[in-house]
């Protein structure tokens, strides 16, 4: 009898972890399946970004950042994006002496840098976004990996920060529009970099992955597989009288290296130039 019992539990015990596996397989082959790859830039060519994907910005053009966006702080190599910020003067040419405008008022830029959008080329609703990057984190840089939507004015067109970091945080942010013109309802949160880097105190030398999942129902942000922040749509109607959903339309990717600015910090301490290099981003959508 007791080895009638033995015999039963040793079986019991098999099954049920031939099952677990099994059923492990199982959902990693479907979660493999659940998504296929739609688009995707692996930075596999050598000198300037795929024009077929990326646009650039240029000139001054938010948040009051100290750099001049152009393209060329922007090159490919050996399979990665390398945007370059560099400690330099550049003459504005719409500069205009005694101008309230912050982009016409500055005669000269001191920094240098690159802003790159798929807008006009590529833009999607809904899916997987993913980047492998590794990001500079002295003081002073704002590298962003982010989206905005194609139709309406900032924040109504709504924007998603799949990555930025400034003054000692990694952010992972939603916006979508308040009543008033111009003002952003945020649904924001941070992670200190000094508490990534108790646990690795060489997080900031390696490549880390930051990914976006978001379907009709909800939009997480993610940090190594470590969900960070998560929205739900039915919450983010903008407040005007509208009241369209800017997370309901396709939206299209930016991918720069801010310098100072209204949040990036103080860069005069800092070395340059300054480095944000992409080994790849993929977009994935459901099947």
């Amino acid at each position: 009898m007791k080895f009638y019992l033995y015999s039963l539990l040793i079986y019991i015990l098999v099954f049920k972890t031939n099952f677990y596996y099994t059923q492990q397989k199982a959902d990693i082959a479907g979660s493999n399946d659940y998504y296929r790859l739609v688009w995707s830039d692996e930075f596999n060519i050598s000198g300037k970004p795929d024009s077929s994907n990326w646009k650039f910005e240029n000139g001054f053009v938010r948040n009051h950042e100290l750099q001049w966006y152009q393209q060329d702080n922007a090159m490919c190599d050996s399979g990665r994006l390398i945007i370059e910020a560099r400690r330099e003067q550049k003459v504005n040419p719409e500069y205009i002496p005694g101008s309230e405008d912050w982009r016409k008022n500055r005669e000269y830029a001191t920094y240098t840098s690159s802003s790159l959008l798929t807008r006009g080329l590529h833009s999607w609703q809904f899916g997987r976004f993913e980047m492998r990057a590794r990001i500079d984190t002295r003081q002073g840089l704002w590298p962003a990996f982010w989206t905005l939507g194609m139709e309406g004015r900032w924040p109504h067109n709504g924007e998603m920060d799949i990555m930025e970091y400034y003054n000692n945080k990694i952010l992972a942010n939603f916006a979508w529009g308040a009543r008033e013109k111009w003002k952003p309802i945020w649904n924001s949160t941070s992670i200190s970099l000094d508490t990534l880097k108790l646990k690795d105190n060489h997080w900031d030398k390696k490549f880390h992955i930051w990914r976006m999942d978001w379907d009709q129902e909800s939009i997480r942000l993610y940090l190594d597989g470590r969900l960070l922040n998560k929205t739900d749509i039915r919450n983010t109607y903008n407040r005007d009288n509208e009241a369209r959903n800017p997370f309901l339309q396709p939206h299209y990717i930016i991918i720069n290296l801010a310098v100072g600015g209204s949040s990036g910090g103080d860069p005069s301490p800092t070395k340059f130039p300054a480095y944000y290099e992409i080994d790849y981003i993929r977009v994935y959508q459901k099947q």
